[in-house]
């Protein structure tokens, strides 16, 4: 069973461009990378050369006479003389290319050769992505994959690109929803957030139509990240590597939920987990979401990178990470006290960086005002409120409404209700979510 994905239409218009360059496909360990290559690859070519550097151990030794096209391939055939190289119908797969990093200094003889296709992919746990980039500067094309994002979970139930349009057409046009589409989304959305979008739970959740198995198969992805936190993090501290990734979900329930270093080891130092932050969010198992200076474009540039918070980028592990009872507890939408708004958030922050925006918030140092996240327009900053509950909007209200924060004209709400538009004030139900770029791309 294929899950159809988005990284499906970019490989199709990566391989109509006759100008095409070698592809490295980026992401963390388990969201799908090379079921979907092999799924392309075996639709579209005549020939298929797949080297996993990691279960094959023996291609490791294709580089020893040197970089160039035709010494890789004749050591690949006197390895396994039943791999074929038809010229200009073969692709070449390298997976896992963290066990074999230098192979991307090759890429620049591939592309100048012209006769094959190769596309490079592996878990950003291991990859020393520095010096594959610089190994191979200019010679090469970079796609960074997520775990499923609703709208691909949305395909995987068998809804289609039309629910999706008209799902946005009610935000731009501020229809609400009607009542059967309200309870139909919710709850798919209730189903997406207690999975997560790791492929492999998503597909034991369809074929099976149950919960069953899902968390012990999110809860040995886990397991798994840590296992490789060991591998592969050297030079670095790996207990501390692992005790900020196990932390976050309790820093994420705190009403604070700037990231706090004393939370983990009362004595700890900034300098001495720094590096560990930046190795999770390099290996793409945490997200980072920094502190506006003042809430004011540009955002790139206007933010304090000692202030953050941090987020999973799957909020189905953060769910399995709780307690045993908290997916049952969700899916009956019980009240999880100071979870349920750190579950909303983490998804809204999991999304923006699904749809490629940036993740910022801010908080004023005497307390008083505090925004969840922000996106812009091309020339407006949109402050986004996440709440789990009814309350009104003061932060939001504020902002707006404030002269003293010229860019912000307007702001958005997600919340558990339908749409409404209201003196500046777009709300959205949470499932909409995944469609803000695109609705901010209507707006300008």
């Amino acid at each position: 069973m294929y899950l159809r994905r988005k990284i499906d239409d970019y490989l199709t218009q990566w391989k109509n461009n006759e100008n095409r360059y070698p592809l490295i496909i980026k992401g963390a360990r388990q969201i799908g990378k090379t079921e979907s290559v092999k799924h392309f690859a075996d639709r579209n070519y005549e020939s298929v050369v797949s080297i996993n550097f990691a279960l094959e151990k023996q291609f490791q030794m294709i580089l020893s006479d040197g970089y160039d096209v035709e010494n890789i391939i004749k050591n690949i055939s006197l390895i396994d003389p039943s791999k074929k190289f038809i010229a200009n119908r073969t692709l070449i797969i390298f997976d896992e290319l963290q066990e074999l990093p230098d192979i991307a200094t090759s890429l620049k003889a591939f592309k100048l050769d012209g006769r094959f296709d190769v596309i490079c992919s592996g878990s950003l746990l291991g990859i020393n992505y520095k010096k594959i980039h610089s190994n191979s500067v200019g010679y090469k094309t970079d796609y960074e994959m997520f775990s499923m994002d609703f709208e691909e979970f949305l395909w995987a139930k068998g809804y289609s690109e039309s629910h999706v349009n008209e799902m946005l057409e009610h935000m731009t046009s501020g229809k609400p929803f009607s009542e059967t589409e309200l309870m139909v989304y919710k709850k798919l959305f209730l189903e997406y957030c207690v999975l997560g979008g790791m492929p492999a739970v998503v597909k034991q959740f369809i074929e099976t139509n149950t919960f069953s198995e899902t968390l012990e198969i999110q809860r040995q992805i886990q397991l798994d990240y840590e296992e490789d936190i060991r591998k592969y993090a050297e030079g670095l501290d790996q207990a501390k590597i692992a005790s900020v990734y196990r932390s976050v979900p309790a820093q994420l329930a705190k009403e604070n939920k700037k990231f706090q270093l004393s939370k983990i080891d009362k004595k700890a130092r900034s300098r001495e987990y720094m590096g560990c932050i930046d190795w999770l969010k390099d290996a793409g198992v945490v997200s980072v979401c920094y502190c506006l200076e003042y809430p004011e474009l540009p955002l790139k540039g206007n933010f304090d990178d000692s202030k953050f918070k941090l987020y999973y980028p799957d909020t189905g592990l953060l769910i399995a990470s709780l307690d045993e009872e908290a997916q049952i507890d969700l899916r009956a939408n019980k009240n999880l006290g100071v979870y349920k708004g750190a579950l909303y958030e983490n998804f809204v922050a999991e999304a923006f960086l699904k749809q490629g925006l940036g993740l910022y918030y801010y908080k004023k140092e005497n307390g008083t005002l505090e925004e969840d996240f922000f996106v812009r327009t091309s020339n407006e900053l949109v402050p986004v409120e996440v709440k789990a509950n009814n309350n009104r909007s003061k932060s939001l209200r504020q902002l707006i409404d404030n002269s003293n924060y010229a860019d912000i004209k307007w702001g958005i709400k997600l919340a558990d209700s339908n749409i409404g538009i209201e003196q500046g004030v777009h709300t959205f139900p949470y499932f909409c979510t995944f469609l803000l770029k695109r609705y901010l791309a209507e707006q300008n």
